[in-house]
């Protein structure tokens, strides 16, 4: 696949990162960007300038699946990337399957709590969805890179990289994501999509055990103060429902899995608010309307209500990291590290007119396609990032002019 063509879908903060970054890569033969809303399409070719001659805009509803899969049929792209929330992952997922195209993503399918026991044991696990039809991704001769954003995604490159270049064996993976990002002029501006961070935030966390398989705890469990680097400092990080729990352990010999996300109290308590209101509810409620009775889903209200996330970059200043802490053995010596990839907002601005957290997010897949163009990367089914080998990814992501850190922690 020397030359590659790619629908995008989605084309708010993330997607229009991605047209930035793909837009100085040579790999790129042609990307259709699409989204619900054809003026936001159109705004992120049109903002490429010299560059948007291999770009077009056109207008999808990503719900429907038939009308996905005839554009990918119709424009003989290659590949799908998935960048828009995670409620419509399995009809992007299936339309690439029927028009034999390969597919990736930044999160995975939906979860949903155990009826009963929901901070003990899961319902149906993130991801579960897609995993389950590996055998027919494997069938067709086609890819489903699932999970290949930041978080997940780059984390679990250096889950791999620590299981095959620094660990003969892992005690413990547990993903550390902190930031001393703030925003001018607004109380409570999140800086990535309100929608996914309150359905990862208030869903109840996994963990991954050896002896014990995956269970479940509750929102916001075990609080520990994590030292992040390049200035951030400590910031204090709790258990959040995340892939990386559910990806890792399949493909990465370790006897624990975490994810722990630094939110702050007051985060914290705002997203604890909106639970006891019930608006963090994805079922419709009905409302009075301009011409009756509508149906609203009280989460997309709250999501717009707040700012988009991706305006919010002149008025942010800081970093974000991300990152994989490790625990386990070299040589018959105890080690820990930390490898991470840190994102300051004034450089991300400056070069691609992107904050960092939606930049951060962004430049992962686009070194995957790269990586799939070129042939360094290739693999047949359902596969996590952790599935593929990760030199040659690190050593591009340093060559996008990002470079990744490790940070022995002994």
């Amino acid at each position: 696949m020397c030359d590659m063509r790619v629908l995008l879908v989605g084309a708010g903060g993330v997607g229009t990162a991605v047209t930035r970054i793909a837009a100085r890569r040579d790999f790129l033969t042609h990307m259709v960007v699409t989204d619900y809303d054809l003026a936001r399409a159109q705004a992120a070719v049109a903002a490429l300038g010299e560059e948007s001659s291999r770009f077009t805009a056109q207008r999808v509803d990503a719900s429907d699946q038939e009308a996905v899969r005839r554009i990918l049929t119709e424009q003989c792209c290659d590949v799908l990337l998935n960048a828009t929330d995670p409620r419509f992952v399995m009809p992007l997922f299936q339309a690439a399957l029927e028009a034999g195209a390969h597919y990736l993503d930044m999160a995975m399918s939906l979860s949903a709590p155990h009826a009963t026991r929901p901070y003990e044991e899961c319902g149906v696990k993130l991801g579960d969805e897609q995993l389950q039809q590996a055998q027919r991704w494997e069938e067709a001769g086609r890819l489903a890179l699932v999970g290949m954003g930041v978080e997940p995604g780059l984390s679990d490159v250096f889950a791999r990289y620590a299981a095959d270049e620094l660990f003969d064996d892992i005690e413990e993976i547990g993903i550390r994501d902190g930031a001393n990002l703030t925003v001018e002029g607004y109380d409570f501006a999140p800086s990535f999509s309100i929608w996914t961070t309150i359905e990862e935030c208030l869903n109840p966390p996994v963990v991954y055990e050896k002896d014990r398989g995956w269970y479940t705890t509750a929102p916001f469990s075990e609080p520990e103060v994590f030292d992040f680097p390049e200035g951030i400092g400590p910031v204090e990080c709790v258990n959040v429902e995340h892939e990386e729990a559910l990806l890792i352990p399949r493909w990465v010999d370790a006897r624990r899995v975490t994810f722990k996300y630094g939110l702050g109290n007051d985060f914290i308590a705002k997203l604890k608010t909106l639970h006891e209101l019930g608006l963090d509810s994805t079922a419709k409620v009905t409302v009075p309307g301009q011409d009756g009775p509508v149906g609203v889903s009280p989460r997309d209200v709250v999501a717009a209500c707040l700012p988009d996330p991706a305006g919010l970059g002149d008025r942010m200043t800081g970093k974000t990291c991300a990152g994989t802490w490790v625990k386990g053995t070299k040589d018959g010596a105890p080690r820990e590290v930390y490898l991470y990839h840190v994102v300051d907002n004034e450089w991300s601005m400056r070069e691609y007119g992107s904050q960092a957290v939606v930049w951060q997010t962004a430049v992962n897949p686009v070194v995957a396609l790269e990586l799939l163009a070129t042939g360094a990367w290739t693999g047949e089914g359902v596969l996590g990032p952790e599935a593929l080998p990760p030199r040659p990814f690190l050593d591009l992501l340093t060559e996008y002019g990002s470079p990744w850190g490790l940070r022995d922690q002994g």
